[in-house]
């Protein structure tokens, strides 16, 4: 449609390609006419001036992207990170294990020689009961075998009528002495109690008496003998206890506990009789060390 058939009120939009026929057709026809002079072509400018100042210009084609060679110079940017702020809180990154799942992947089965040994000994070490993922983790096996496996365990206690037995207590399992053989256990915890104490026993515990906390290896000095095995009785009679550790040599500290003091007839350590009427003289002293 030509500007002529539009109407007063409609504004048709001026095709570059129109535009540009225009301008080489009024050059054709002033170099025909002889008239191509600055004052011609200024005419025509500002003719042309106001026609696109009055009516909307089509836009301009994009042009088309040209290729580009690649350059043999040129290396690709690493991958990098996501940011803190790319990655939204709680979501897991590549690489992540899988809640509930084992880093790694799904753990492997071990042998039953090997399950039923591990057992055992994770057993035999644990104060308290202990459930079965923790047993797994421990083992590096799946849950469901440590689960037979500890079935398997206590069936085989019970059919040869072992001495322990293993029980499953809330979420733990935990072994046992066997209630028939509670009277030899009992037995032996009483008259264990009721048993005097040897000399090196009650000499060990005089120096933790009266230096306490103390570690083993100063008892040992101050005895001149090994005191491990005297130690292990005082603590089964529960006559001494651990109370912490030494922090020159990481050594545990061991004191008196109240039933050494019930047993003495002692209200406090404040009570224990003082030492010096039983420490020899200096001179026999010196008699019988002349070097010291």
């Amino acid at each position: 449609m030509t500007d002529e058939q539009a109407g007063p009120d409609e504004q048709v939009p001026i095709s570059w390609e129109a535009l540009a026929a225009e301008l080489a057709a009024t050059r054709e026809l002033a170099e025909h006419r002889g008239q191509e002079s600055p004052g011609t072509w200024d005419a025509v400018a500002a003719a042309l001036a106001a026609r696109v100042a009055d009516q909307p210009v089509e836009a301009l084609p994009e042009p088309a992207p040209v290729p580009r060679e690649p350059d043999p110079d040129h290396r690709p940017a690493p991958p990098q990170d996501p940011s803190p702020a790319d990655v939204a809180a709680g979501d897991p990154l590549p690489g992540d294990p899988v809640p509930g799942e084992p880093a790694g992947g799904q753990p492997e089965p071990i042998a039953p020689e090997e399950l039923h040994g591990g057992l055992e000994a994770l057993l035999f070490v644990m104060d308290d009961p202990v459930d079965e993922e923790t047993l797994a983790a421990a083992l590096g096996c799946p849950v469901e075998q440590v689960r037979s496996g500890l079935a398997g365990l206590a069936d085989g206690y019970d059919q040869r009528r072992s001495g322990l037995t293993l029980r499953k207590v809330g979420e733990g399992w935990r072994l046992y002495t066997r209630e028939e053989h509670a009277p030899v256990v009992q037995r032996y915890l009483v008259d264990g109690q009721r048993s005097r104490l040897t000399q090196a026993a009650l000499e060990t515990l005089a120096v933790i008496a009266y230096r306490q906390p103390v570690t083993r290896a100063r008892v040992s000095a101050i005895r001149g003998v090994g005191v491990d095995g005297v130690m292990r009785t005082l603590l089964t009679r529960g006559l001494v206890h651990e109370v912490g550790a030494d922090p020159d040599s990481g050594g545990g500290l061991y004191a008196t506990t109240p039933l050494f003091l019930e047993r003495l007839g002692l209200a406090s350590l404040a009570d224990l009789p003082e030492l010096a009427p039983f420490l020899p003289e200096t001179a026999a002293m010196l008699d019988e060390h002349p070097d010291s």
